[in-house]
């Protein structure tokens, strides 16, 4: 059974940073592809950055620049740094790993940006 824990969110004010990771177990980490998603009240859910197994990342245009997604497949654990955070980027932040037909989920981290 995959597991993914993410930890991280917290406060902070605009301008600032925040590290999120991601812990994964029951997974063959280093040849799946993670990433991660946010949700904001209100809106769906939206991909905020990912990376495959050879490293490629994608990043969505609001975050280009300030958001940085990485991975130690020694430690089975995907980060996402965050630079430069807006209010906007202020949502429930979640871990995404997919493998073939596996689709799981972490339990979702807050990331609140004060103006």
């Amino acid at each position: 059974q995959v597991h993914l824990v993410e930890s991280g969110g917290g406060l902070v004010q605009a301008g600032g940073s925040l590290r999120l990771s991601c812990a994964a177990s029951g997974i063959a980490f280093s040849i799946t592809k993670m990433g991660w998603y946010r949700q904001a009240p209100g809106k769906q859910r939206e991909l905020v950055a990912s990376i495959a197994s050879s490293g490629l990342t994608i990043y969505a245009d609001s975050v280009k620049g300030r958001f940085t997604i990485s991975r130690d497949n020694a430690e089975n654990t995907v980060y996402l740094q965050m630079n430069s955070l807006k209010p906007e980027d202020s949502a429930v932040y979640y871990c995404n790993a997919r493998l073939g037909l596996i689709n799981s989920w972490g339990q979702g981290t807050q990331v609140t940006v004060s103006s």
